[in-house]
């Protein structure tokens, strides 16, 4: 399904888009990097947009990069087409490689670069089974980059450029950078809301998008009063489906692109309630409601990821708290792809929505390969960012600063896209600190602590309000231990 649609995003600050040219976050996952202004997001033929460099002067490119090899130096047909070798990439997407698409995406490569042979291994359990890799150093030359700390980016990975070249040619680039040198590539960029079965809703009765968690539940108890289908699906046996609820507390919560990364760390109580339906408490509260009302599927224990998608293709589900990622797999898995959509997360911050935005996981390239090899996994990067057309085939914001965006964003029209701003400099790790110390693990594989809001809620032996507690006190304590200033 080619959507040609292209949706114009309103931004400032951080990343422009402009025709100079949002996880990364982090699309979930991950860690996104932009803001925006208050202005309604207008619709243009011409979508573009860059990370902006930080206040401080960027290294020049050739201090970037892994000898001659810089990626903005690559031109596609034309550099490295005397290279034959064969490349190892390690890739989450395994649902890609079982349905031959991956196959595909390198029998197209290989008609612009014939000599150079990728070999491909999915993981299934990808965030923690790639990190027991990447220190074992057995990986192969091309990874998708796992939760690593960001100081450790240059003894595993090869830079593809400084921050300031590399963001003119791709979005998010200040994702996986340190000290102003980029290691990673984002594969596709993700919006951050929910995907919803139209038909489910409609025959509820629910005509118009909730823009509010109370709006979000009164709908969810509207399926559940009207139809068949399940209102909100879990996915909760699948564990890492659950950590896309990280995704959603900074920018779509808050409106603020620097929450994430400068503002959260430094935030006293970062979970308590703000008593106007915003910031993480709303979020995660919208979970608990659900499972303890009953608006979510009758076992999580039996919850099934793959089957999921057919289900909410037939109208068997009303919806699901993922990434836009996952919008192009509810399409696929039936025959009903028309009523699949997209919408924001039902947050409304000072009167108007936000959405949050960011990279999909990044291309990391081994440092430890020979030469050859890392300049064939770069072209190879380079070709799957500019030529694949995979982050369109995926429903995700274009890396390519000058790709096209999927007509699933349409629903987004007069929705702010944020993406975060980069942490402050001398503050790069304490997020990761944090994490560790509190166990609280946001963004960085912290599926568990959200599958255990589904078990409180459904055995009722916690209150959503003492969950939140017992996490203020682990982030304040962490605060303390790390050395964190800890503000009102």
């Amino acid at each position: 399904m080619k959507l040609k649609k292209v949706l114009g995003l309103s931004l400032a600050a951080v990343m422009a888009f402009s025709v100079v040219g949002c996880g990364g976050g982090n699309a979930d996952t991950t860690t996104p990097s932009a803001t925006t202004d208050n202005s309604a997001a207008a619709t243009t033929d011409t979508p573009a947009a860059t990370d902006t460099a930080p206040a401080e002067s960027a290294p020049a490119a050739d201090t970037a990069s892994a000898g001659d090899l810089n990626y903005t130096g690559i031109v596609l047909g034309e550099s490295y087409t005397d290279i034959t070798t064969s490349i190892k990439w390690l890739t989450h997407r395994t649902d890609l490689i079982e349905s031959g698409a991956v196959a595909d995406y390198i029998s197209a490569f290989n008609e612009m670069y014939p000599n150079i042979t990728v070999e491909v291994e999915g993981i299934t359990n990808y965030a923690d089974d790639a990190l027991l890799r990447l220190s074992a150093g057995d990986w192969g030359d091309i990874m998708m980059i796992p939760a690593v700390d960001k100081n450790l980016l240059g003894e595993y990975f090869v830079p593809y450029g400084s921050l300031s070249d590399m963001s003119q040619v791709v979005r998010f680039a200040d994702n996986w950078m340190y000290d102003n040198i980029v290691y990673g590539v984002a594969s596709t960029g993700n919006a951050q809301g929910i995907v919803y079965n139209k038909a489910v809703f409609e025959a509820a009765g629910v005509t118009s998008l909730p823009k509010t968690p109370d709006e979000f539940i009164a709908a969810l108890q509207a399926i559940k009063d009207n139809t068949d289908a399940i209102p909100l699906y879990t996915n909760y046996a699948a564990g890492w489906t659950m950590g896309a609820w990280d995704a959603y507390i900074g920018g779509s919560a808050t409106g603020s692109a620097k929450y994430m990364n400068q503002e959260l760390l430094h935030t006293q109580d970062p979970f308590k309630d703000y008593g106007d339906g915003t910031h993480a408490y709303a979020v995660y509260k919208i979970l608990y409601d659900a499972v303890a009302n009953g608006l979510t599927e009758d076992d999580y224990m039996t919850t099934d990821w793959e089957g999921c998608k057919g289900q909410i293709n037939n109208g068997q589900i009303g919806c699901m708290v993922l990434g836009s990622w996952a919008f192009s797999q509810m399409v696929e898995a039936g025959d009903h792809g028309d009523d699949i959509g997209y919408m924001s997360f039902p947050i409304t911050v000072g009167g108007k929505q936000y959405a949050s935005a960011g990279p999909d996981y990044n291309y990391g390239i081994n440092v430890n390969s020979s030469d050859d090899n890392k300049a064939a996994a770069m072209v190879f990067v380079k070709w799957m960012t500019e030529k694949s057309g995979f982050s369109f085939n995926e429903g995700g914001v274009p890396i390519d600063v000058n790709g096209e965006y999927p007509e699933l964003y349409s629903a987004f029209e007069g929705i702010d896209f944020v993406a975060d701003e980069p942490a402050l400099a001398g503050e790069e790790d304490f997020l990761n600190e944090l994490n560790a110390e509190s166990e609280i693990n946001i963004n960085s594989g912290g599926d568990t602590k959200i599958q255990q809001i589904v078990e409180h809620a459904s055995n009722g032996d916690m209150t959503f309000d003492e969950i939140m507690a017992d996490w203020n006190a682990r982030w304040s304590d962490a605060q303390e231990v790390v050395g964190v200033e800890a503000n009102q």
